[in-house]
């Protein structure tokens, strides 16, 4: 099994339930007293495809609400010859609770007939499913869904889709199924700033199995399909491979034939551009879609998609045109590393920054919602839980907004200043509030075949090629090439919370680079803690829909894709952000050349400066609390 993979199965938790202390015999036992279980039940499509699945229902007579959980992820019974359990905790805590626990593989998964492509499967599957299911003699008529990660990012689509019975959802670390919302054109984490996130490069060699795997005959009984699943359960196991190492090959285009692993959804992906056709078929959400079904929205602060996130809540609540789904959409934003919710404890740590008692009541609040919507109980959710929760890291507490961005918050603006020596911690980068009059611009080269490393950071699913979450960067900002601009030690504490914004100008020797851009925490010892990041591809300055290249001399304005947090500065600490053009590999490098970058192994040298002037104010804008 690759390290990529084991890290990933941590994201296949079906929901965020608080295991107990019961043994996996006893667990099994324990369900099967209360529950009808059926395995590979094999759900029809309209095309006559069937999608395995798996119901846990109440042995009691009558009709219970659905919670509905769909995956690419293995959830057969057995697994390696041995009973798999780990599914059998959740349907168990939802059969004690009154409901269907429904699982099911993604079309061409598994034991799921058809051919899988990644959020490319026809929508036409989730509405087929709540079709179904709404129709057997067991329902009510009312489904949920469930899930974290690759188990989530279906749902928004699909909630478009308005089927009369999908009665609310939980989408959490859904930012695979976020396409584009305003401005932002990430493509299910495809993209950020048209730089390709390299986290699927190393996910798809995990999980995609192979056009030439052993298939199940067509009609295949479910007696059939669950004897075979006692010893053959589907799951192939790619051999292990150093990421860290693979996905420096170039060109990127090479990166799963170089590791023998399968190419044909990656091959398609990597020569899509941001505003490719293609990225608007299939089961990518867009903000042109009506989200059908009150939502409770889990994020996080170090995931990778947490600005798309947010600003997916905001869409919601502001633009659709049902005022019924305005009103009931919220939101969670807990301090940690993608799907790890339920891992905050007393002393959380991400990374290698304590953020203190993170912990929070998720099954409580998720047993409620559901409750709410699917069983019309008459409950205290709506008055007892706050629209927005976001926990603020250093004064590292739980908080409660209306909105999101809170409503306390006011955008200030820090301005980059230098005399033109700002490369690295020991320059004389500044950040203040007062605008810049006559400066030297910073200057930095940007080599690609040396890129600046990745550490710690809002990434996931990329294995041993980076740790995700809070580091201390200080070592890493000794490099020549990263820009470095700091506030004078601060008085008081000054918490930041919502989107940070940040324009740059630039310019170069090449027609066509990137910039980064990271926000940091620095503590009194020196220590610098990376809060958020972001990149921008030059050429899609003006827009994802058309490439404009840059001329030797001219100088640009780069509009940086958002940062987002909710951090206290306390006093005596300094606000920090890092700017220089790579960050790798979290992001595919740029080539410098202005070519397709992802079929080149050879890139150019860049000469890029920052300008921080009267004429070319760079600036970051700050959302602060007002005490």
């Amino acid at each position: 099994m690759s390290i990529f993979f084991k890290s990933t199965l941590v994201c296949v938790l079906f929901s965020t339930l608080v295991w107990s202390t019961q043994s996996q015999e006893t667990l099994l036992e324990d369900l099967e007293e209360i529950a009808i279980v059926e395995h590979k039940v094999m759900m029809p499509m309209r095309d006559g495809i069937r999608l395995a699945t798996d119901i846990y229902r109440p042995k009691a007579e009558g009709t219970y609400p659905i919670i509905f959980s769909r995956t690419p992820y293995n959830f057969n019974t057995w697994i390696d010859g041995k009973r798999n359990w780990r599914q059998a905790k959740t349907a168990y805590e939802y059969v004690k609770k009154g409901y269907v626990y429904v699982i099911q593989n993604e079309r061409g998964r598994y034991f799921s007939e058809g051919e899988w492509d990644i959020l490319g499967m026809p929508l036409t599957d989730a509405y087929d499913a709540f079709e179904w299911m709404k129709n057997q003699s067991w329902s009510n008529g009312k489904i949920g869904t469930l899930g974290c990660s690759s188990t989530a990012e279906w749902q928004m689509a699909a909630s478009a889709l308005d089927h009369p019975s999908h009665a609310a959802m939980v989408p959490q670390g859904f930012g695979a199924g976020v396409g584009t919302v305003g401005d932002i054109y990430e493509q299910g984490n495809w993209y950020r700033g048209g730089v390709e996130q390299m986290l699927f490069f190393s996910w798809l060699y995990g999980v995609e199995h192979d056009k030439f795997k052993p298939r199940i005959p067509e009609g295949a009984t479910q007696e059939d399909l669950i004897r075979l699943s006692r010893f053959y359960d589907m799951g192939p196991k790619n051999p292990p491979v150093d990421m860290s190492e693979a996905l420096t090959h170039l060109p990127i285009q090479d990166i799963l034939k170089n590791m023998n692993g399968k190419q044909e959804i990656f091959d398609k992906m990597i020569r899509r551009k941001p505003n490719d056709p293609a990225w608007f078929e299939g089961g990518l959400y867009h903000d042109d879609m009506e989200i059908g079904a009150p939502s409770f929205w889990f994020t996080s602060w170090y995931d990778v998609s947490i600005t798309p996130n947010l600003a997916l809540f905001n869409h919601v609540r502001t633009n659709s045109n049902d005022d019924f789904i305005k009103d009931n959409q919220y939101l969670v934003i807990a301090p940690t590393l993608h799907c790890a919710y339920t891992r905050a404890t007393e002393n959380t740590i991400v990374g290698e920054r304590s953020v203190g008692d993170a912990r929070l009541n998720y099954d409580e609040q998720i047993t409620k919602w559901f409750d709410l919507w699917l069983k019309e109980a008459t409950n205290d959710f709506k008055e007892t839980t706050p629209r927005v929760q976001y926990f603020t890291m250093g004064s590292n507490k739980w908080q409660s907004s209306e909105t999101w961005p809170p409503e306390n918050v006011s955008m200030q603006t820090f301005y980059l200043h230098s005399q033109g020596k700002a490369n690295s911690r020991f320059g004389d980068g500044q950040l203040t509030k007062t605008k810049p009059l006559a400066e030297a611009a910073d200057a930095f080269v940007y080599d690609p075949m040396s890129p600046v490393p990745s550490y710690g950071g809002n990434v996931c699913c990329t294995g041993n090629a980076v740790k995700g979450g809070a580091f201390d960067q200080k070592e890493m900002e000794a490099r020549k090439d990263i820009l470095v601009y700091t506030t004078d030690v601060l008085k008081e504490d000054t918490e930041v919370s919502g989107f940070i914004e940040a324009a740059l100008y630039v310019s170069s020797d090449v027609k066509d680079t990137d910039f980064t851009l990271k926000l940091i925490d620095v503590y009194p010892d020196g220590s610098a803690y990376n809060l958020d990041e972001t990149i921008q591809r030059v050429r899609y300055r003006e827009g994802y829909d058309k490439e404009v290249f840059m001329e030797e001399g001219e100088v640009y304005k780069v509009d940086l894709t958002p940062l987002s947090t909710s951090n206290t500065f306390k006093k005596g600490h300094r606000i920090r952000i890092e700017v220089s053009s790579s960050n790798f590999p979290r992001f595919a490098r740029n080539l410098n050349t202005g070519g397709d970058n992802y079929d080149e192994d050879e890139g150019v040298i860049a000469n890029n400066k920052v300008h921080h002037s009267k004429k070319y104010p760079s600036h970051i804008k700050l959302p602060i609390a007002k005490k």
